[in-house]
């Protein structure tokens, strides 16, 4: 039996409120603060003193009301149901708040995390007698048409199956038994500070593939790597993290939007429940968790909604799956931080940001990976973390961005200047990096094409290139180059309108393979290789703008990938044939 522990308000000062003989409380135990009992967290301990964050609206709040310990801290259900569901940042589902509070969530609502009310088909997995240990999987349910929910043993548990059948339980039934009278049901409950546990770490060997062609290509992401997405107003980081949602290969999407606008979350709530799964039949919202922590609800709540997002991936990559988060955006959880931070009067780091802002960041980036997972079967399973960054006024010196640029691996610099001109994905390809590529060249190069990495050198430089011949077209006009320099000019710019941007609305230009990326490209380089030659050879510059075929070369995005290597052939085939024409010329 816990002890009770209970004390009174003290203070309350916004979101933090400060209570009184508190003794016997714990680091990030949940309370219930007040008459209404709102959920709050002790984030500070100071002899009976406990300093709380409250995750609910705290006006009315008086002091001398009640605060009681739960004594555990934040946690979360794991089990069926969460696929297709849309939870606020402590995991309730807001179709049940809904339900009882109307359009507005009222305080103090209680509902259970996963619904009490369904019923699953559990299939077992194993036989009376058969030993099990922690992360082993006991059996399955088949939560949606694509996913099959594998139902595990809770860490710290192990022994052997007495009695398991199949057959439709409630969540809160046992569907197993274990010979020391352990009962295992279908969801399993874990804080949401604590990593979930894993075997092993594996090393990064492969790309996580996101079909846009800016990343694969030039800035790619690892499998159960990190990026960061900086970028000011407008310049498109919630349109990239949905279009990564929706057109990545990952088996599971966890979408966190953290803080942001209330009308860009609605959209995303309407959209993707209409939208085909691009990877097989169904809708896209049957692999996807919603996390819905918008500007207008308790910014308290923000932190809560990244700890609560990433848990619930942990789980779904425990299970063998490859997961993505997407957490639009850590910006409003720093902001979040910055505020509890000065309302418990600590002491401020640079721009106000509390000084633990960058070990906060890094802890959250770091429960990525691609591991293999607990269990006595070898599952491998990958996180891959996304996260966005709003820097205020597209300052990328600020220390949110500064702290995400040296933890992460990727890094996609959106650009302001590009997003005006319409170019979108609006990433600076100067700006950005990757430290993944040289992990996963070998890869590439493998899988796709032996020239995957040769032709993203030679992409990289003429890119480089182009920027010191514009600094000279500003000075003596693009009249007066060398007409070689002018055709380095004109390729980067079929590279930079047709490969670079990349239509998200367009059902055929959204998404490309990899191979179709390797393929349009590779087709630039061999137009720009065969015309240097014919430059070189006395050709006139004139007459290489006015082929035909440069505007093949430019639609070639596109062309749908069923008809796509026909065509790359022809196209490959016409630039010889226009060319020779002209060498006949």
């Amino acid at each position: 039996m816990k002890k009770e522990i209970s004390g009174v308000i003290a203070k309350v000062s916004g979101p933090a409120v400060i209570a009184k003989n508190m003794i016997g409380c714990k680091m990030y135990d949940v309370v219930e603060v007040g008459k209404l009992k709102l959920i709050g967290e002790v984030i500070r301990l100071d002899q009976d003193i406990a300093f709380i964050q409250v995750y609910e609206d705290t006006t009315g709040l008086n002091v001398g009301e009640v605060v009681c310990s739960t004594n555990d801290p934040l946690c979360v259900e794991l089990g069926p149901g969460l696929l297709g569901g849309i939870f606020d940042g402590l995991q309730r589902p807001l179709s049940e708040i809904e339900a009882i509070t109307g359009s507005f969530i009222a305080r103090g609502v209680r509902v259970h995390n996963l619904s009490r009310d369904r019923k699953w088909h559990f299939i077992p997995n194993v036989s009376p007698g058969d030993p099990v240990e922690a992360g082993d999987i006991l059996g399955e349910v088949q939560e949606k048409e694509n996913i099959s929910h594998k139902i595990l043993v809770p860490p710290g548990i192990s022994g052997k199956i007495k009695k398991i059948e199949e057959g439709e339980y409630f969540l809160e039934e046992e569907v197993a038994w274990l010979e020391n009278e352990v009962g295992l049901k279908m969801y399993q409950r874990w804080p949401v500070r604590v990593p979930r546990p894993i075997k092993k770490r594996l090393s990064i060997e492969r790309p996580f593939i996101t079909g846009q062609r800016i990343l694969d290509y030039l800035f790619p992401v690892a499998e159960g790597g990190t990026a960061c997405i900086p970028g000011g107003f407008g310049t498109g980081k919630t349109v990239t993290e949905q279009t990564l949602a929706k057109y990545s290969e990952a088996d599971v999407i966890v979408y966190v939007g953290c803080g942001e606008r209330g009308n860009e979350m609605a959209d995303v709530l309407h959209e993707f429940p209409q939208l085909n799964d691009p990877k097989g039949k169904g809708k896209l919202m049957d692999r996807t968790i919603l996390i819905a922590n918008v500007s207008n609800m308790p910014v308290a709540a923000r932190e809560a909604s990244i700890y609560t997002g990433i848990t619930l991936a942990e789980y779904y990559r425990d299970m063998g799956y490859k997961v993505a988060l997407m957490a639009d955006s850590t910006s409003r959880w720093a902001e979040a931080l910055r505020e509890i931070s000065s309302r418990l009067e600590e002491l401020p780091g640079e721009e106000g940001f509390p000084t633990y802002l960058a070990a906060r960041l890094s802890g959250f980036f770091e429960r990525s990976g691609r591991v293999i997972c607990s269990g006595s079967d070898k599952r491998i399973g990958s996180l891959t973390v996304i996260g966005a960054v709003s820097p205020a006024g597209g300052d990328f010196s600020e220390p949110v961005t500064q702290s995400a640029l040296r933890i992460t691996g990727s890094f996609w610099a959106l650009d302001t200047a590009l997003a005006y001109r319409r170019h979108f994905p609006s990433i600076n390809w100067h700006r950005s990096y990757s430290l993944y590529f040289t992990l996963i060249k070998n890869w590439l190069n493998k899988q796709v094409n032996p020239n995957w990495e040769k032709n993203r050198e030679r992409v990289m430089k003429l890119l480089q290139e182009e920027v010191s011949l514009q600094e000279t077209v500003q000075l003596i006009g693009p009249e007066n180059l060398k007409d070689e320099e002018r055709l380095i000019l004109e390729t980067c710019k079929i590279i930079r309108d047709s490969f670079l941007a990349q239509n998200a609305m367009d059902p055929v230009d959204a998404t490309t393979s990899l191979e179709k990326q390797f393929l349009i490209l590779d087709n630039m380089l061999f137009f720009y290789d065969k015309t240097m030659e014919i430059l070189k050879k006395g050709g006139i510059f004139q007459d290489i703008l006015d082929l035909p075929i440069r505007e093949d070369i430019s639609r070639q995005r596109t062309i749908p990938e069923s008809e796509f290597l026909k065509k790359a052939e022809e196209i490959r085939k016409e630039i010889n044939t226009q060319l020779e024409n002209i060498i006949k010329k």
